[in-house]
């Protein structure tokens, strides 16, 4: 077998493992997925009738509630993949911390497959989870207009930035010291969304925080989801949004592959 042979079937073989991890902790996932779909309840029913004001007509025709739930669900969806990615941080710190990773070390391993797999499971959790508030979003009538192309165009910049953040969080794991400190290092990621274009435009900001929404990470792909999806036009934000994620996807593989290969088990 080749070495990248090698490297597909123990990634392969830690995916399976770090899956099976997932199954015997399924409160945290019920966690990570109950809490965007609080956001969405919360948001459309106490908020929405008072937020939906300032956002006039979508290109669909809705108005109201039902315009802040198009407008919103994208957001939400972000959101998802902001709070599931809190979990891969902490199962990268137990690994850390519980001494699995020096025993990895000594196996004849791919070195690379360890990371991976971890990345992989996580990954498969926010597909999971995405579906799941997507499904929910849908029942209270979130109604996309977009075809084929566009669901696999919105699916593939959210794919592209889940990857990136995972990567984050791997990186954020390995870094901890403890398991503890991996639970809220990675919770700004949870804020930001906040803090952008997913709740509310940031025409409606302050100055200073709508300079911070238009230039942070969540508004650009929040507004390409948005307009893949409703059809409000992306115009930029696809751009952006791509450059996003690869840059701090890049950043954050290569930050993880050095802690890897040079920080000693806690």
């Amino acid at each position: 077998m080749t070495a990248v042979s090698y490297t597909l079937t123990d990634s392969a073989t830690l995916l399976r493992r770090n899956l099976r991890r997932l199954r015997r902790y399924p409160s945290m996932t019920l966690m990570l997925v109950g809490m965007p779909i609080v956001f969405l309840l919360l948001f459309v029913y106490a908020f929405g009738g008072q937020l939906s004001h300032g956002l006039g007509a979508l290109p669909d025709g809705q108005t109201g509630r039902a315009a802040y739930l198009d407008f919103v669900a994208p957001g939400i969806l972000l959101v998802t993949v902001a709070a599931a990615v809190q979990g891969t941080a902490i199962v990268v710190a137990m690994d850390m911390t519980g001494g699995i990773i020096d025993r990895f070390r000594t196996m004849a391993i791919a070195r690379a497959a360890v990371l991976t797999g971890h990345v992989l499971a996580s990954l498969v959790q926010i597909v999971l989870s995405c579906a799941v508030v997507l499904g929910v979003a849908v029942a209270l009538g979130f109604r996309p207009t977009a075809g084929l192309l566009g669901w696999l165009a919105a699916a593939g910049m959210i794919l592209l930035f889940a990857l990136a953040l995972v990567w984050l969080a791997t990186a954020l794991g390995l870094a901890a010291k403890s398991v503890e400190s991996a639970s809220n290092t990675p919770m700004f990621l949870a804020l930001l969304p906040f803090l952008g274009s997913g709740f509310v435009p940031p025409a409606s900001m302050p100055v200073g925080l709508r300079q911070f929404a238009e230039y942070q990470p969540f508004t650009p792909m929040t507004d390409t989801v948005r307009g893949l999806l409703i059809g409000s036009g992306i115009g930029s934000h696809a751009i952006a949004a791509a450059a996003w994620s690869v840059g701090i996807g890049l950043a954050s593989y290569l930050w993880a592959t050095h802690l890897y290969r040079h920080r000693r088990p806690r």
